[in-house]
């Protein structure tokens, strides 16, 4: 067999074992060299999930933020009306000769509170009359009564208030306790 093919070039044989030669004479790979090149790898895919999860941070941080935010402005969107009124009963104060007209003024924007809480889900603690709860009611005095059971609210000194399970603020509250 003729080593050229017809155009000089070197027989399909003859480049199988000069490609073989060549493979033979490449030497292996080095494995340390592999395993630098797989830890750049590795820290490269590191620092862009670390710059990933920092992104992510001030993003979520900057969401509960502007959420916050939200929240606060509807509430005061909610209150701000009872304010209004309470500035009106003022000024009236100032002119108004009849008290009764007055305390019934002072009563009709506390009705609007009390629905504009209710509206919001927050409601009003009860007291007078209840056993006493540590979870609902603080205890601010004992008072010896026949007037309520021992161990139930005699008396409320301030309201607590609380919005679905939580609490917000528990009630301040005077406990009854037996006569000596």
């Amino acid at each position: 067999m003729d080593p050229e093919g017809p155009n000089g070039e070197a027989a399909p044989e003859t480049q199988v074992s000069s490609e073989t030669s060549a493979a033979k004479a490449e030497p292996p790979p080095d494995p340390l060299e592999q395993a630098r090149q797989e830890a750049a790898r590795y820290k490269d895919q590191l620092l862009r999930t670390a710059a990933d999860f920092d992104n992510f941070r001030k993003r979520s941080r900057r969401e509960q933020a502007d959420a916050e935010k939200k929240a606060r402005d509807d509430l005061l969107r909610e209150l701000l009306p009872v304010f209004d009124n309470l500035e009106r009963a003022m000024t009236s104060t100032e002119k108004a000769t009849d008290v009764q007209s007055v305390a019934e003024g002072v009563r009709m924007v506390i009705r609007q509170f009390t629905d504009t809480l209710s509206k919001l889900g927050v409601e009003r603690v009860t007291t007078v009359g209840v056993a006493f709860d540590p979870s609902l009611h603080e205890a601010i005095q004992h008072l010896e009564t026949e007037e309520h059971p021992p161990g139930t609210v005699a008396a409320e000194i301030q309201g607590g208030y609380r919005a679905g399970d939580r609490l917000i603020r528990p009630a301040l509250v005077v406990v009854a306790k037996a006569k000596s």
